[in-house]
């Protein structure tokens, strides 16, 4: 009995090892050459000032025309637009530690789970940047949580309920232009 367990044994290690070479494959394979590319840094990208008092549930003027998700750093919301121009969906997250800078992205790669930079499940991962090899994304943690980070980890999870991020995630495929304002 134990030369057929070790050897079934043996089996499933050679299978768990091919597939996780394949997974890797596949994930390296799709992702992106330009992922870590820098903004779009022309004198036309979108900002906001914090100092703004208009509407702060109104789409930022300047972000940007057709389907896109926009992003505003100081406002810490998120507006998913339609190819009509007109906002969808809009609603208040968590930002990460690390911000991106303002201007004009698109998605990179999506993670349906992973667990989180912070440590944290997290669920329905959209990213769109990359600073100083930290990756820039959307996503929502399984356990609802929308806590802010701990500042001393540098973290690139930009965190939303779990119906938003849901809703981020149809909204989102890849190459889907994202645009960072202030």
């Amino acid at each position: 009995m134990s030369r057929s367990s070790s050897g079934f044994v043996a089996g499933l290690t050679a299978a768990a090892l091919g597939v996780v070479g394949f997974l890797a494959y596949q994930a390296s394979a799709n992702a992106p050459d330009d992922l870590n590319a820098r903004p779009d840094k022309s004198p036309t990208a979108p900002s906001r000032s914090p100092n703004d008092k208009s509407d702060p549930l109104k789409l930022p003027a300047g972000s940007g025309t057709g389907k896109r998700v926009v992003y505003s750093l100081a406002g810490d919301r998120v507006w998913l637009v339609g190819e009509s121009g007109k906002v969808k969906r809009t609603y208040r997250v968590t930002p990460s530690t690390v911000d991106p800078t303002p201007g004009s992205y698109t998605v990179g790669s999506r993670t349906g789970q992973v667990i989180g930079s912070d440590g944290v499940q997290i669920e329905h991962v959209v990213r769109f940047a990359s600073v100083d090899g930290i990756a820039i994304g959307f996503s929502a943690a399984l356990s609802g949580s929308t806590q802010k980070p701990d500042p001393a980890k540098k973290t690139g999870g930009i965190r939303s309920s779990r119906e938003d991020g849901n809703v981020m995630w149809d909204f989102a495929l890849w190459k889907t232009k994202v645009v960072v304002v202030r």
